[in-house]
């Protein structure tokens, strides 16, 4: 954080290569986040590289209220909701059937049903996922994959502690049923 503070400061002051050490700091986090909010690489890729566009051109009126980091996740999460807007309204009308995104959990399980069981289980998961609204799944990943504190979560997503409880009981509520529902089905 003294250090983002330091490249911060140096940015300002017309050291434009600052800002490229901290998007070399923070690029896999958000391009990590950037993926499993979105599922498809290209898109990930693609918002990953908004993010720090944004970045940069709001940096010059960064305040320190929040840290660096806080900041650019926020960004981040609103960009991949922007981009999850953008592409439900399209594959509404033009669905592509592509199911890329349901192989993203690898099993390391070394016995065939072990592997198999597995699968099905992250392939419900990535399902479901999917199917929670975007603030959910944001909080979500911020929670469980991320490892953010609600303080931290709060902070990015810009709602009271309370809010982010709140969203993330009501998140698991829904992946649970949305995991029973895809049990149920494939019994059928």
């Amino acid at each position: 954080m003294i250090e983002d503070n330091r490249l911060l400061t140096a940015f300002k002051s017309g050291n434009s290569a600052a800002f490229g050490t901290l998007a070399r700091k923070y690029q896999d986090r958000i391009y990590n986040l950037c993926r499993h909010m979105l599922a498809d690489p290209d898109d990930s890729h693609d918002a990953a590289q908004d993010v720090f566009v944004k970045a940069f051109q709001g940096l010059k009126d960064f305040t320190p209220n929040s840290t660096f980091y806080t900041w650019l996740y926020r960004i981040a999460v609103n960009t991949c909701l922007d981009y999850q807007r953008k592409f439900s309204l399209r594959s509404f009308f033009f669905p592509t059937g592509n199911e890329e995104h349901l192989n993203i959990f690898p099993s390391p399980m070394p016995s065939p049903e072990a592997a198999y069981a597995d699968r099905q289980s992250m392939e419900a998961l990535a399902v479901a996922m999917q199917r929670l609204s975007g603030k959910l799944r944001a909080i979500i990943i911020l929670k469980e994959l991320e490892g953010l504190s609600y303080e931290e979560i709060a902070a990015i997503l810009d709602v009271s502690v309370g809010t982010v409880k709140s969203r993330i009981s009501r998140a698991r509520v829904e992946l649970k049923k949305y995991m029973q529902k895809s049990t149920e089905q494939k019994r059928v």
